[in-house]
């Protein structure tokens, strides 16, 4: 039997954080088949316990971090 491991779907705004119902920017992916999502401040406070039982950690906190500017065209100003 082979297993075919499928790349997680990213994380949309309509996923939510189990712990405080914020935007979640961390899918936890445990042994059991379960998974647990974070926003990024509670990955980060949970990081040390979840890495002993998670399978995989999806970590989309960079985002975060992304700077986007927003400019008007001269019309509409």
């Amino acid at each position: 039997m082979t297993t075919v491991l499928t790349p997680a779907s990213p994380l949309t705004a309509a996923d939510r954080c189990d712990r405080c119902g914020a935007q979640a920017y961390l899918r936890v992916v445990l042994a059991s088949g379960g998974e647990l999502l974070f926003c990024a401040h509670h990955g980060r406070k949970f990081e040390p316990e979840l890495k002993k039982i998670a399978v995989e950690i999806q970590d989309e906190s960079g985002r975060l971090t992304t700077s986007t500017t927003a400019t008007a065209v001269d019309d509409e100003r």
